[in-house]
């Protein structure tokens, strides 16, 4: 009896080996994917250490052998605009990957105005949200089938994974399209709508996270505020799983478990909404922002464009001029633009006092798309951005301030045509509100209280009262003139 069971187990185990045995892909590679066209694309996955691994795709076949750890990669060539396409992937077992179509791939990722979903109460996502805005409308007009998104799963880790499960490619159409990220959403279909290539969203985003949980640990090691907790970090990730309830705010575990995953699907760029969480550590955000982006561009080890939203406005709008952290937050997102392919949407008029989550993604979404216009797809002649403040020059008690990103020209929109959310201030630092009027190309303004001005600034606070932009309606960028220490110096 001892034999027989002895027997049953063996067999039970051999089975058990037999189906775990052969090829397995990312949950990434799968039924309607979109794959990066016009560049190598790299395909992988696992198998047995030697077992001879073939492709077939577009009517050749390409080889490949595993490596000591299993994993396997064939590089196909690039590839213009199209599908459907069918691929088949042979080893010990054969994987039929179906419905496979060629356009741009673009991750989405950031905290929780990045991961807002269009408007679906089942949606994997946190439902804490407010509806965007027209969300029944937008749903059922969301009919567009060469529009996917794959969702990655929430994993935390104290060390980079090599898989993450994810929730598989979603064909656009009006059952699905409330999954998608909002934001994501409005941009992919504002792309599709004008190159008319198909559009693959990656959507990698955690409400409520901070800047350095996407960052990897070597990354953060080159940043001195950063260099022990990573330490404490990796000297736990031998013994403890990165479970707790706090780990998605801890350094580098969400790259470690939703970004290094992704790593090398070919990608067309990354699109970006973060930096509420940071919002008190702006400065610190100077480093550790272009920091993030270098770091996933060497991962990928291209110069991908990296495009990102500037925080929106919120909380209530001062009466007086006054610090903001906010505002130093958004000025050193603005600062990354100094990084070759990056783009910034200015969103400091679509946010609500009262909401952290603006319902406006319509908005964040096409402005997105404006930029991706100029980075990433060379269109010279698209106004992808307002004002934006180039140098000021003093006469007596005026000063003058010149923009680039005029377009068309200048325009003061609402405000019975007065301009406002201008400050100016003289050495003594205090700042008063100035009288402002837009001349030609210019700004001249102006304060009775400021005979001699020394700095400027517009719409720096968390919910300003701001209303310079351009004739293609988009809003100036936040700025100042002084570099004097901020509210956020040293905070850590």
């Amino acid at each position: 009896m001892k034999f027989k069971v002895f027997t049953f187990s063996l067999l039970m185990l051999q089975s058990n080996l037999a189906v775990q045995a052969g090829i397995r892909l990312p949950a990434l590679v799968g039924d309607h994917m979109v794959l990066q066209r016009d560049v190598k694309v790299p395909i992988w996955g696992w198998a047995d250490p030697g077992e001879k691994v073939a492709l077939t795709f577009q009517g050749k076949t390409y080889a490949a052998t595993p490596a000591t750890t299993g994993k396997w990669q064939i590089m196909l060539p690039a590839i213009p605009a199209g599908g459907p396409y069918t691929m088949t992937i042979k080893g010990q077992n054969t994987l039929t990957i179906q419905d496979i179509l060629v356009g741009d791939v673009w991750l989405a990722s950031g905290q929780s105005n990045m991961e807002l979903p269009l408007r679906d109460p089942n949606a994997p996502s946190p439902n804490s949200y407010p509806l965007i805005v027209n969300a029944e409308q937008e749903v059922a007009a969301a009919n567009f089938p060469r529009i996917r998104q794959f969702t990655v799963k929430k994993v935390t880790a104290y060390q980079p994974q090599t898989e993450n499960q994810g929730y598989n490619w979603k064909v656009c159409s009006p059952s699905t399209a409330g999954q998608f990220s909002a934001v994501a959403y409005f941009f992919a279909r504002d792309l599709y709508k004008r190159y008319n290539v198909p559009i693959g969203i990656i959507s990698s985003p955690w409400g409520g996270t901070p800047a350095e949980a996407w960052v990897s640990g070597a990354a953060l090691k080159t940043l001195p505020d950063f260099q022990a907790p990573v330490t404490e970090l990796e000297q736990l990730a031998a013994t403890v799983p990165a479970t707790d309830n706090n780990a998605q705010n801890k350094p580098t575990t969400l790259y470690n478990g939703m970004i290094a995953p992704l790593i090398p699907y070919a990608l067309k760029g990354v699109i970006w909404y973060q930096g509420e969480s940071n919002a008190n550590r702006g400065e610190q955000y100077r480093t550790l922002f272009p920091a993030l982006i270098k770091d996933w561009r060497g991962r990928w080890g291209y110069e991908m464009p990296f495009l990102f939203v500037q925080l929106a406005n919120f909380n209530e709008s001062p009466t007086e001029p006054t610090e903001s952290d906010w505002a130093e937050l958004r000025e050193a997102q603005a600062q990354a633009l100094v990084l070759p392919r990056t783009g910034m949407a200015v969103a400091l008029d679509i946010g609500d006092a009262k909401d952290i989550h603006p319902a406006n993604k319509q908005d964040v979404g096409h402005r997105l798309a404006l930029v991706a216009r100029k980075v990433a797809y060379g269109d010279k002649q698209v106004v992808a951005s307002g004002p934006t403040f180039q140098s000021m020059s003093v006469s007596g008690n005026t000063a003058k301030l010149r923009f680039t990103g005029v377009g068309s020209g200048l325009v003061v929109k609402g405000g019975n045509g007065a301009l406002k959310g201008f400050a100016v201030a003289g050495a003594d630092k205090k700042f008063y509100w100035a009288t402002a009027t837009v001349q030609g190309q210019d700004v001249v303004l102006s304060s009775s209280a400021v005979p001699t001005p020394v700095a400027v600034r517009y719409a720096w606070a968390n919910n300003p009262e701001a209303n310079l932009y351009n004739r293609e309606g988009l809003p100036a960028a936040p700025f100042r003139t002084d570099q004097w220490e901020g509210i956020t110096h040293g905070k850590k």
